[in-house]
């Protein structure tokens, strides 16, 4: 039974496999396969130094090569433009405070709304979310309900790696009001000329008329 099969024994100090006559009991035999230690030994030094010597510098060299494309991205620093704006709710009779900072880079921003000198709670504020842009800076908004008589100050800090000192901003009003009084000031200023235009008709058309009958 045991007659095609080689058996022997491993000398670990020497590491040498020594073959011995077909003497052994059944399970004192060992297959040369596995016996092979200083093949084994051989490829994982192998393997060993590939790694070190090629996988190795190759990761180091591409991902220097990578660092140094990324280079003037990764030390960009872009400036937020910040905003406090404040927007009537027809809904509810009182407005909205918003926060907003926009075209910031790198990503990470802290936005703070204060009433009054004092942090808002931030259960009272909605928003928050980091939004991307189109040229790859970023902008964030924090907005606060408040009631019509409402009658606390409302201001924002905004703080961001491109800021050598904090950003305090101050409330103003939402572009779209300031909008809508400049169309009702034009249009004001339209009715006056219209009403100076016929003013000045009726007053050719008068002395028109007089120059008429003097004539006459």
């Amino acid at each position: 039974m045991l007659d095609d099969i080689t058996v022997g024994y491993y000398i670990s100090v020497t590491k040498i496999y020594v073959a011995r006559g077909n003497d052994t009991n059944e399970d004192d035999v060992i297959a040369p396969n596995y016996l092979k230690i200083s093949e084994v030994n051989h490829k994982l030094e192998l393997s060993k130094q590939l790694h070190e010597k090629v996988y190795y510098p190759a990761c180091i060299k591409t991902l220097k090569n990578y660092l140094k494309k990324r280079e003037t991205q990764l030390s960009r620093k872009v400036k937020p433009r910040a905003r406090l704006l404040q927007k009537a709710k027809s809904d509810s009779g009182g407005s909205r405070v918003s926060c907003l900072a926009t075209g910031f880079y790198p990503r990470h921003i802290n936005l703070t709304l204060f009433r009054d000198g004092q942090p808002v709670s931030d259960h009272e504020i909605t928003g928050g979310d980091l939004l991307p842009n189109d040229d790859g800076t970023y902008q964030m908004r924090k907005s606060l309900e408040i009631r019509a008589e409402d009658k606390h100050t409302y201001t924002c800090s905004v703080t961001h790696l491109s800021l050598d000192n904090k950003l305090d901003v101050t409330l103003e009003s939402e572009p779209v009001e300031s909008f809508k009084s400049t169309i009702f000031l034009v249009l004001i200023v339209l009715a006056l000329v219209l009403v100076f235009g016929i003013g000045v008709i009726i007053c050719k058309t008068r002395n028109q008329g007089r120059t008429k009958n003097e004539n006459q």
